[in-house]
């Protein structure tokens, strides 16, 4: 009894085991036969499938130069459109702003400068004379911009232009200024030869990147077309903050020029100018008989200053003037800087004409002494032959060189007849 009831008990669970191994079977059969499972497409058709993907692909890579070309040419045609667009939107920004400044433009000078002030008493009331300072813009030039802070002295630098020409009174220039202990001078060289010859006597030097503009007129050009260079040269120094004491290089140093400078004014100028008159103005009448009663007209005259030995502060009418001047003489080639120097800061405004609102100075003619005052009046007069100018300009006379080192003999070795042998003015 106890063998027939455990019989049933095993059939009973024999059923679970062969289904089991039936569905094991079934499976390895399976997978066999369908390795991409039961449900999957014809193989065939997925065969077919990777082919047209990859003749498409191939159709794209054979569109694709065609297609690159065609988004290069929309780009340089849209970056047109935009420098276009951002040409038109800066012209329209400058005649705003021109149209700004001449709105009211006297109110808008008080309202920068300060509040409106009522006139004091009599006798007491005083302009202003100094403007402001520009604020420094390092972006205009940043690498003339590290080199002026280690030269300059209290935002101050001499600046010469020289090239080759001149190599010789280039020489006799820098050799006096280190004589009298000047620092912070600076000559702006115009070809590579003043370069090398410049950093092999230890004098500062700096040389503009490439401009065909100046380059060609730099290397080639007289005394006059590379003086007119430097209303264009100077216009960075003053963005970048620092005043100028331009210099031509016909000059003989003989003191420091900034412990006698009075810095109140936008240009402060040596003048060609030989007497009192001459020098600071005066009035002279004119004779025309023929009017009878008003036959005398009165008229105000002055001597030139002299555009190779200014001091300019770093203002906006400084600015100004130099972008006056540079632009007269691209415009006008035959014209004269120092004439076209002197008209800009002078002439007054008149109708057609907008006259710059610039503050002027006239350095005394005896410190920043010309050569006329120097042969003409000053070694024939004992009491002014003890005087010792700040500088000497050969400014009048042709033969420049020998008169620089006659200047230096006799100012600095005391050689007492060194200016004799001169006359007053040229032999032609």
């Amino acid at each position: 009894m106890a063998i027939r009831r455990e019989k049933p008990q095993s059939f009973r669970g024999s059923p679970v085991l062969v289904a089991i191994v039936v569905g094991i079977l079934l499976g390895c059969v399976f997978a066999f036969l369908y390795p991409r499972g039961f449900f999957s497409s014809d193989p065939a058709n997925a065969t077919t499938r990777r082919i047209a993907k990859s003749d498409l692909q191939a159709a794209s890579s054979c569109e694709s130069p065609e297609r690159v070309r065609m988004l290069k040419s929309d780009i340089v045609s849209l970056t047109e459109s935009n420098a276009l667009l951002k040409k038109q939107a800066r012209e329209l920004n400058e005649k705003l702003q021109m149209a700004e400044q001449e709105k009211d433009h006297a109110q808008k000078q008080v309202l920068l400068l300060g509040k409106q002030q009522k006139a004091g008493p009599f006798g007491t009331v005083k302009s202003l004379r100094t403007n402001l300072a520009v604020l420094p813009d390092e972006s205009v030039n940043p690498r003339l911009s590290k080199l002026l802070k280690e030269i300059a002295v209290q935002n101050e630098v001499i600046v010469a232009l020289a090239n080759s020409n001149v190599k010789e009174m280039l020489e006799v220039w820098f050799t006096n200024i280190k004589r009298v202990g000047i620092p912070n001078y600076l000559v702006v060289a115009l070809d590579d030869h003043i370069v090398d010859f410049c950093k092999s006597n230890g004098v500062p030097v700096y040389k503009r990147d490439p401009d065909e503009g100046v380059d060609s007129i730099a290397m080639t050009g007289g005394n006059h077309a590379v003086s007119g260079l430097k209303f264009r040269v100077l216009r960075e120094f003053l963005q970048l903050g620092y005043s100028v004491l331009l210099s031509d290089i016909d000059i003989v140093f003989l003191q420091n020029p900034f412990h006698h400078l009075y810095r109140d004014s936008d240009v402060e100028s040596m003048t060609d100018g030989h007497d009192n008159r001459t020098a600071y103005g005066f009035n002279d009448v004119f004779d025309e008989p023929a009017m009878g009663w008003a036959r005398y007209a009165h008229t105000m005259r002055i001597w030139v200053y002299n555009s190779g030995f200014f001091y300019m502060r770093p203002t906006l009418p400084a600015i100004e003037l130099l972008d006056r001047v540079a632009g007269r003489l691209s415009r006008e080639p035959n014209s004269w800087d120092q004439a076209v120097f002197n008209e800009e800061l002078h002439f007054p405004s008149h109708p057609g004409y907008d006259g710059l609102h610039a503050a002027r100075r006239t350095m005394d003619y005896y410190l920043f002494m010309n050569s006329k005052v120097l042969f003409k009046t000053v070694r024939k007069d004992a009491k002014l032959k003890q005087l010792k100018p700040v500088i000497v300009h050969l400014n009048y006379h042709p033969d420049k060189f020998p008169r620089m080192k006659a200047v230096v003999e006799y100012y600095v070795n005391g050689k007492q007849d060194a200016l004799e042998p001169f006359p007053d003015g040229s032999d032609w």
